[in-house]
């Protein structure tokens, strides 16, 4: 199976690290024109760099993805350098530093921050994005979800297993709402993967036995790879998925 871009924008938010990268690369060396954005604007630097170094192109720019004004000047840029964008990859989101705790001690803005940064920058994005699919009759959005978003979340956020719900049921709204123009919109929702500094306190603080058993729960026994993420993104984004919409596939090892 070949799967290749050339000539195809793709827009990847949450970029400078982890998933976002690897998929940011694994565009680019298939030829896409990427335009890679995150809040850590010192970080995508890395990720241009490596974009490059795998044959391909890749401009930075930084954006937090809950300011709809900043989103919508974003995608502005990249359709008036491109003409278009085909293709839009929603990775930014996370926990933002919180950890769980009881439900009676969580305060409405953290309860709210998690759903800005897991749902409402995922809106926004599409949003801004949909009329230039819809003149060409052509996209490809791509989701980042999580297992919490199926199940519960490792971290025991309330707020991030909700999100990450609310992230799948948006998902397939806009595949019905969308695909008419030839846009899908599918999700993928990854198990647990060392892909950054949250994802290693996490980690870490399970301890050698928690890791153990962690491990033991996948079918495959062993932790997957920010490439593990990536390839499920390209598959998405290809023509080899020409007809599956509103879907979400778990790229977790089994479970």
């Amino acid at each position: 199976m070949n799967i290749e871009f050339t000539g195809k924008t793709a827009i990847v938010t949450g970029a400078a690290h982890g998933f976002g990268r690897a998929i940011s690369v694994a565009l680019a060396e298939r030829g896409a024109n990427v335009w890679a954005c995150d809040i850590l604007e010192d970080e995508l630097y890395e990720t241009a760099r490596q974009c490059v170094n795998a044959g391909g192109t890749c401009i930075t720019r930084g954006v937090d993805i809950r300011d709809k004004l900043a989103v919508d000047a974003f995608v502005a840029e990249a359709i008036a350098a491109t003409d278009r964008v085909d293709i839009l990859v929603n990775n930014a989101g996370g926990v933002l530093g919180q950890i769980g705790r009881p439900l009676e001690d969580v305060t409405p803005d953290e309860w709210q921050s998690i759903y800005d940064v897991n749902v409402r920058g995922v809106f926004f994005f599409a949003q801004a994005v949909a009329p230039s699919m819809k003149t060409a009759r052509f996209g490809r959005i791509v989701n980042i979800s999580s297992g919490a978003g199926l199940g519960i979340s490792l971290t025991g956020i309330q707020a991030y297993a909700s999100a990450k719900a609310a992230q799948i049921g948006l998902t397939r709204q806009l595949a019905h709402e969308l695909g008419p123009w030839g846009i899908t919109v599918n999700n993928i929702a990854p198990g647990f993967v060392r892909s950054n500094a949250a994802t290693e306190r996490q980690w870490e603080s399970y301890g050698d036995e928690g890791q153990r058993a962690l491990v033991d729960r996948i079918a495959l026994k062993r932790l997957g790879t920010v490439e593990d993420i990536a390839y499920g993104v390209l598959f998405f984004a290809s023509e080899h998925a020409n007809w599956i919409t509103g879907q979400v596939i778990s790229i977790d090892g089994g479970k």
